[in-house]
C-alpha cells in the first residue's frame, strides 16, 4: 500500500498518476486522504502535512490545484491539464454560466489573481453567508441576499469544475510574532494567466476532440485502478 509522509512523495505521485483527488471518492485508494496517515493529513504545524503542502506544490509549477473532482479539491499534472481542460470546458463552457459567474470570471481576468475575499467584494458579493439581510425600507421584510458568500462559494466551485478558475496559492494570516496561522485563504487565478504556455489548448492536445480527451483520461485512470468500473471513473471525471 502506498503511504505518503513527505511532500516530495506526493509531488512525484501526482506527476506519475496525472490526477490526484484530495478526498475519498468512488474509486478506492484514489485520494490523498486514503494514502496519508490520518494524523498527518491535516498537520497543524504548517509544514508537516498534505493540507499545508498545497501552496508549495502549486508553486513548483508541475500541477494545477482546484475543486476539480465533484466540487472537491485535487491536483491535475500539467501534462494532463490540457486534456482535462479540453474535456471539462466542453461540458461547462463559460457562456453557459449565468451573469454572476461570468462577472466573477471577468474580474479575475482583469486582475489576473485575487484573494477569495477580494474577489467576492469586487464581483459584487457580500462576505456574509446570510441568505436574508436587513431591509431599511421595511424592517419586517428582510431582503433576499442573492449575492451572499455561500452563493459565491458555490459559483467559484463550479467555475473550477469547468477549469475556468484554479487556485494559485494559499495565503495565511500572520501573528504578532511573525508566525502564520489559520487554514489559509485561497488566491484564485485563471489557467490562462497561471499556465500561459498551455494555450491554445487545441495545440497542446494535438487536435483531439473533447470526447477523445475524455476517453484518454478514462483509459489513464483505468490503468491506475483496474478494479474501478467505467461508471465510477466517468462520475469522477
Amino acid at each position: 500500500m502506498i503511504e505518503i509522509t513527505k511532500q516530495i512523495q506526493l509531488e512525484n505521485l501526482i506527476k506519475q498518476w496525472g490526477f490526484m483527488p484530495f478526498f475519498k471518492n468512488g474509486i478506492e485508494g484514489f485520494s490523498i486522504q486514503e494514502i496519508t496517515p490520518p494524523e498527518l493529513l491535516f498537520g497543524d504545524d504548517f509544514e508537516n502535512g498534505p493540507w499545508q503542502w498545497k501552496g508549495p506544490i502549486i508553486a513548483n509549477w508541475e500541477s494545477a490545484y482546484g475543486k476539480f473532482f465533484a466540487k472537491k479539491a485535487g491536483y491535475v499534472s500539467l501534462e494532463w491539464l490540457p486534456d482535462f481542460m479540453n474535456w471539462r470546458r466542453s461540458l461547462l463552457p463559460l457562456e453557459a454560466f449565468d451573469a454572476d459567474a461570468r462577472r466573477i470570471h471577468e474580474v479575475l481576468v482583469e486582475y489576473e489573481s485575487m484573494l477569495s475575499k477580494q474577489l467576492k467584494v469586487e464581483s459584487g458579493f457580500t462576505l456574509s453567508r446570510r441568505k436574508k439581510i436587513f431591509n431599511p425600507n421595511d424592517p419586517t421584510e428582510p431582503i433576499i441576499n442573492k449575492h451572499n458568500g455561500t452563493t459565491f462559494d458555490a459559483i467559484i466551485a463550479q467555475l473550477q469544475m469547468g477549469t475556468h478558475v484554479c487556485i494559485a496559492d494559499f495565503e495565511y494570516q500572520v501573528s504578532r510574532t511573525g508566525e502564520t496561522y489559520g487554514w489559509g485563504v485561497a488566491r484564485y487565478c485563471t489557467p490562462e494567466a497561471m499556465y500561459p504556455d498551455l494555450f491554445p489548448i487545441r495545440d497542446r492536445v494535438e487536435g483531439r476532440s473533447p470526447n477523445e480527451s475524455r476517453e484518454r483520461i478514462i483509459e489513464r485512470v483505468a490503468q491506475l485502478f483496474p478494479s474501478a468500473t467505467r461508471k465510477q471513473i466517468e462520475k469522477l471525471i
